[in-house]
């Protein structure tokens, strides 16, 4: 919930400028970018004339249409030729309760129609500090992935909640161990989940990207606070 119309072209011309400048980056990154739904219109505008970038929606409705005033439904989110849609962020579970039952129902429409979904999961301070990370995370894989996904139609995201925004960095070992668990678990889910995209979302910057990225199964990054300045996202796009 960040930006205006205006901001979020700037954003996009930057980072589009900074990919172009950048020799053999898109040799090693893809890059995806979530605006706001009301400023998607607009950043897409800002590069109709390229393919650098692919566009998608920071959530979905988990109904296919009608009478629910102010939900987006997956159909309009590709529409508006958006590929992916997060799933499952953290703040969505905090902020709004969303179950992993919702969460699976919302990845089945956007499957539906097409769109590659980026399911986060991760573990509170509390959930951590009593020991209960792998519980927590295993729990919500099991119940959020719905029967439709597939190594090409889904992504994870793990993102620690301890590490986003408190002042705690997760190490690259606490990173390490919890990838391989999310790895080692996609198997009761997904078929060759070893071609299973995942990535970290605990605060990852330009300081700490190249330890994060070069960890065994860290296939990139989910980039918050940092995607807010071109200069730092794609500084971290550099790192790997």
């Amino acid at each position: 919930m960040n930006g205006t119309v205006q901001s979020s072209k700037v954003l996009i011309a930057d980072i589009i400028n900074g990919i172009y400048a950048e020799e053999g980056v898109l040799e090693r990154c893809e890059f995806v970018v979530c605006p706001s739904m009301l400023h998607i219109g607009a950043v897409r505008h800002a590069t109709i004339t390229n393919d650098y970038v692919a566009f998608g929606a920071q959530d979905c409705s988990a109904e296919g249409g009608g009478a629910h005033t102010g939900d987006i439904s997956a159909e309009m989110i590709k529409d508006a030729k958006c590929s992916h849609v997060i799933l499952g962020h953290s703040e969505r579970r905090q902020d709004h309760g969303e179950t992993d039952a919702l969460i699976a129902a919302k990845a089945t429409k956007a499957h539906e129609h097409d769109l590659t979904t980026i399911i986060c999961v991760g573990e509170t301070d509390a959930q951590r500090g009593a020991g209960e990370e792998k519980t927590v995370v295993e729990a919500q894989l099991k119940g959020s992935i719905p029967s439709s996904a597939t190594a090409e139609n889904t992504v994870i995201a793990y993102e620690p909640v301890w590490a986003i925004g408190t002042g705690k960095t997760a190490s690259a070992e606490d990173v390490a161990d919890m990838h391989a668990f999310i790895r080692e678990k996609l198997q009761d889910s997904l078929a060759n989940p070893e071609n299973v995209r995942i990535l970290y979302g605990g605060s990852m910057k330009p300081e700490n990207a190249e330890d994060l990225l070069a960890t065994p199964n860290v296939d990139g990054g989910l980039i918050g606070g940092a995607s807010l300045r071109a200069e730092d996202f794609l500084a971290i796009a550099l790192k790997a």
